[in-house]
């Protein structure tokens, strides 16, 4: 073929580089232009910044620089990738701030609190004190005046290691143990190094909105929540929850695993066994605990037990082992699912997404629940309903009457709302919230959220029995935690107990099962939640199921569970009562106990 008929040649490459954004604006600047710079100049406004950017499907820094030409969608400060950046280079300023002005202490990131904040504490020392926080916020105040940039270098293993080493952070050294990629990146502050499993901000100048608020044995970190990224919430009580954590912190002692780093050893040790047989020997002893103030509280009058708390937080699982316990004690409970009075799908109300709105107090049948409610406490005989997830309808259920002494268990994500029940005095209410609220952290600075130990138990459990994708599960995920914001985290404060349905070992037991399932994610945005999943777990050494025993919490999320059939419960109570009313009969008694 001779001659260019095709009109193609080559060419020089070009100095300018184009970023092209979703509603249609192009902007250009020089090759290798910090993509900062792009989206400062299309969103002028500060008070939701660009944090990051998801560059042609992949998420990128800042300060990632542009070196052709690439469809960008900005990832602002009100979004959850934006968040979660914001709040991790806060932590990191913090811990540079602290380490200039008090080396000795070595900083501790502990646990969220409600109202938007970490709650942290040192070691090697005794806590800050209140004039000692003022000066830690000064210097950080000064640093983000400074506008001091966050370098982002991959070190070798050996120097990383070498790093931590002459550091003392033996929990970083020992999470590098068994780590086999080339590089780990490490991000540096005005000199001062260290790892972080996430993204970070350009610039210190980035991070104006936060406060620390001194606290017995700590202080919190403050900063803003991303629906209202400008400003920070007012300080909310948070007692109950303090009090489940500092629970699990001992937890973790007498389980001898305070990092993930030495989870992994008692993994590769053989010692995982231990471990999970003394975490679930605590588990079993706090719901024992919980039986017995019950039975207490049962001779005040407490028949009607609600069991509240959030999505994949294993309430079904704890209902059917407080049962158990309760029949221990001598009580035949009754357990009831606030899911089975679930409007017909059809006239159930849609969220802003148009999806249906199940985690809305809307979503169920309030007349009848109430109603049945009223009448089961009263010794009325009680047709319950039953709702078919597969088919969205409401079927008919078990007729059920309840002897005088008999307790009721009622679980659903709305126990604690107030607006759930109406004629029943509050004296015979006794109210249970229940939460995966993990503690077990990487290392000193890098928080597992509490969110995530949930969004992965429901992956991994909705993938088993309901068939849905891990793409699926994440699409939902914000809706779900949207609904949780509104409709459960308020009323958290107001149980009379908490539980925490965390376990030390479950990340380790999950990561084999969810992986292959996030790798499947092929949707931009839920890959990239999908990615940030996969990069946490990379630190966990994978364990096997089959240590983990029949009736755990966690069966309810990888199967297997001895309390999957509830019917063998039911039967077993009820055949007890006829039983029990057959003799009465014989001795010429009558009624049901």
């Amino acid at each position: 073929m001779s001659g260019n008929i095709s009109g193609v040649k080559q060419s020089k490459r070009r100095r300018r580089v184009r970023i092209h954004l979703s509603d249609g604006r192009v902007y250009a600047g020089e090759r290798d232009t910090a993509l900062e710079k792009f989206l400062y100049e299309a969103f002028p406004n500060r008070n939701n910044p660009p944090i990051a950017g998801l560059v042609n499907d992949q998420l990128r820094e800042l300060s990632w620089p542009v070196d052709c030409d690439v469809k960008v969608k900005p990832i602002f400060l009100s979004d959850s990738d934006g968040i979660r950046i914001y709040c991790r280079s806060l932590s990191f300023l913090l811990i540079v701030a602290a380490n200039e002005l008090y080396p000795q202490a070595r900083l501790f990131i502990d646990y969220s609190v409600p109202y938007g904040g970490y709650f942290c504490k040192v070691k090697g020392r005794k806590p800050f004190t209140a004039d000692e926080l003022s000066r830690i916020k000064g210097r950080m105040n000064k640093l983000v005046e400074e506008d001091h940039p966050i370098l982002r270098k991959t070190l070798p293993i050996d120097e990383a290691r070498r790093l931590f080493e002459d550091r003392e952070g033996w929990d970083k050294v020992r999470l590098l143990d068994g780590f086999n990629e080339e590089g780990l990146p490490v991000y540096s502050l005005n000199g001062f190094r260290d790892y972080f499993y996430g993204y970070m901000v350009p610039s210190t100048g980035y991070l104006t909105t936060f406060a620390l608020e001194h606290l017995l044995n700590g202080f919190i970190l403050r900063f803003p929540r991303r629906e209202e990224p400008t400003r920070l919430r007012p300080p909310q009580r948070f007692s109950e929850l303090r009090k489940v954590f500092w629970e699990y912190g001992e937890w973790l002692d007498r389980v001898g695993v305070g990092n993930v780093g030495a989870l992994n050893e008692s993994i590769r040790s053989g010692g995982i066994k231990r471990v999970v047989l003394v975490s679930e020997a605590l588990h079993e002893q706090r719901i024992a605990q919980i039986a017995h103030t019950l039975v207490k509280r049962m001779n005040r009058g407490h028949r009607l037990i609600l069991i509240a708390g959030p999505s994949s937080s294993g309430k079904t699982t704890f209902a059917k082992r407080l049962a158990i316990q309760l029949l221990v004690q001598g009580l035949n409970p009754y357990l009831l699912g606030m899911d089975d009075f679930f409007l017909p799908r059809a006239n159930t109300d849609k969220g802003a997404d148009g999806a249906h709105d199940f985690d809305s107090l809307s979503a169920l049948d309030l007349p009848l629940f109430r109603e049945s409610l009223y009448a089961l406490l009263t010794g009325e005989e009680v047709t319950l309903p039953h709702y078919d997830f597969i088919t969205g309808q409401r079927e008919t259920g078990p007729t059920v009457k309840l002897g005088p002494m008999q307790p009721l268990l009622v679980e659903g994500i709305h126990g604690l709302n107030p607006q759930l029940i109406e004629k029943i005095p509050q004296e015979q209410i006794f109210k249970i919230f229940v939460s995966a609220l993990t503690q077990l952290n990487l290392d000193s600075h890098n928080r597992v959220p509490t969110t995530d130990t949930r969004l992965i138990r429901r992956i991994v459990r909705d993938a088993l029995c309901r068939g849905y994708s891990a793409e699926e599960a994440i699409s939902i995920w914000e809706g779900v935690r949207r609904g949780e914001k509104q409709n459960i985290f308020p009323y958290q404060e107001q149980a009379d107990v908490m539980f925490n349905s965390a376990l030390v070992y479950e990340l380790a037991v999950l990561k084999p099962l969810v992986e292959p399932l996030l790798l499947q994610v092929k949707m931009a945005e839920e890959r990239i939640e999908a990615e940030r999943l996969l990069a946490f777990l990379r630190w966990f050494e994978p364990c096997a199921t089959e240590v983990i025993p029949k009736n755990s919490i966690l069966r309810e999320f990888i199967g297997h569970s001895i309390l999957d059939e509830l019917t063998w419960y039911h039967d077993f109570v009820f055949r007890k009562r006829k039983e029990k009313n057959e003799h009465r009969k014989g001795e010429g008694q009558s009624g049901m106990d």
